[in-house]
């Protein structure tokens, strides 16, 4: 297979291996779940799913990409020739899936340069809801879909009617700050919503289901594909540093300035800076 291909040929490489990966995802969680490990916290887990599904995925692509890069959140990096990297989470929503709630996907994103989502250029992003087979794809210049119908942000007519998704991380020190930020946020918004699944997030805001997400600390593994499907949908992506570590904002253009105004302002009063 050569290493130019268009990046729908990526999207539909990515929603071949991400279905089958989806499917047995789906298999494992009807089977019962259980935690193999716990990684940076009590409540950070994973589960023997979540290793499977990484090892299917890897190697269905090095199947059809040998020479690509590999970026997992399971069994992390491997380098490629080609410039390509396939940026994976498994099971985004793990905490999700262990208690059997549907708000859980396998997320695969394809980009030109290293992992890191302030340099890389985003081919394609596919997200498979496998409690639903619900289907979300983008390849850059194309757009973006849900189950094959294209995608558009909402428009918010102002911030007090922007409805927000947030996350939180998985270590005490980090969940109170975000909590303190979100104390701020609230009452200048419509409502917040928070699933549990960073790429779940990213698609909502290309759906228009949610007008925006941010979250402070997210791995490029959550958002590769997610970020996609939002910006192919005409979302606005924002990046900052914030206490040493990354805030993303993924929103309707209508509210971008105010609401990254907004964050930042708070990240900066709670977190000093």
């Amino acid at each position: 297979m050569s290493d130019m291909l268009t990046p729908t040929q990526f999207a539909d490489l990515a929603e071949s291996i991400a279905r089958e990966a989806a499917a047995l995802a789906a298999r494992r969680r009807a089977e019962g779940v259980e935690v193999a490990d716990r990684k940076s916290s009590i409540v950070d887990v994973v589960t023997a799913a979540d290793r499977e599904v990484e090892a299917l995925v890897r190697s269905r692509i090095a199947e059809a990409r040998p020479d690509d890069g590999f970026h997992g959140e399971e069994s992390g990096s491997g380098a490629g020739t080609t410039g390509i990297t396939w940026v994976v989470d498994p099971i985004d929503g793990t905490v999700n899936y262990l208690y059997g709630s549907e708000q859980y996907g396998v997320s695969i994103g394809v980009v030109r340069g290293s992992a890191d989502p302030t340099t890389w250029e985003a081919l394609a992003g596919v997200v498979v809801v496998p409690a639903t087979g619900t289907v979300f794809r983008a390849a850059r210049g194309e757009g973006a879909t849900r189950d094959g119908a294209p995608l558009r942000v909402a428009a918010p007519a102002s911030l007090a009617e922007t409805l927000v998704a947030t996350g939180f991380g998985y270590t005490a020190d980090r969940r109170r700050e975000q909590v303190a930020v979100l104390a701020g946020l609230i009452g200048e918004v419509r409502d917040v919503r928070r699933a549990g699944a960073a790429s779940l997030d990213c698609c909502a805001v290309g759906a228009g289901t949610v007008d925006a997400y941010y979250e402070r600390g997210i791995n490029p593994w959550d958002m590769a594909a997610g970020a996609v499907v939002a910006a192919e949908a005409g979302a606005v992506v924002r990046v900052w540093e914030a206490g040493g570590t990354r805030s993303f904002l993924f929103t309707a253009p209508a509210v971008a300035d105010e609401l990254e105004a907004l964050v930042r302002r708070l990240e900066a009063d709670v977190l000093g800076g």
